[in-house]
């Protein structure tokens, strides 16, 4: 009997190893939001999740999100790619199934504004590194342990302050 292939990174394809802290990555498309979920093995063989081994992967995958609109990460070395978006015509508009992330714990999510996204790229794409910048940081928290994790969650706050 063979045995189960272990889940690859997304991105550089390295396979997991069990007891390694690794994130899950899916889109939800009609509400342009990004969901970043602890690991979990079931969950990691549902089609349109994605792998990733490190934070730095994560962000990787959020950046080609952001910039593209897609998860669908052309230079992966995985050859695992979602296979949500269907078509049932050729005059018909593609069918897209939203990956199934029940029972995943969400470490973070990202909506964005796909037009201020597009503007901000062109205008001042350095002001999106503070979306990044939070993000890392609350994935290498997750990495360092529930402890860490529980006294940052008390003293941090996600938002931007809003323009008057």
């Amino acid at each position: 009997m063979k045995s189960p292939k272990m889940p690859e990174c997304t991105i550089c394809g390295e396979e997991r190893s069990a007891g390694q802290v690794w994130f899950l990555v899916a889109e939800i498309h009609w509400e342009d939001k990004l969901k970043v979920l602890e690991w979990d093995d079931e969950l990691a063989r549902r089609r349109g999740i994605y792998a990733a081994c490190s934070a730095g992967h994560v962000e990787e995958l959020v950046v080609h999100w952001m910039t593209t609109g897609s998860l669908d990460y052309p230079f992966a070395t995985v050859g695992h790619k979602p296979e949500g978006r269907k078509q049932r015509l050729g005059w018909a508009l593609p069918t897209i199934e939203e990956p199934d992330t029940g029972g995943a714990r969400l470490i973070g999510e990202l909506a964005v504004d796909r037009e201020c996204v597009r503007r901000t790229l062109r205008e001042d794409p350095e002001s999106l590194q503070v979306i990044l910048d939070e993000l890392f940081h609350a994935l290498e928290r997750e990495t360092s342990g529930t402890t860490a994790r529980l006294e940052s969650a008390d003293s941090m706050s996600y938002g931007f302050p809003r323009e008057t």
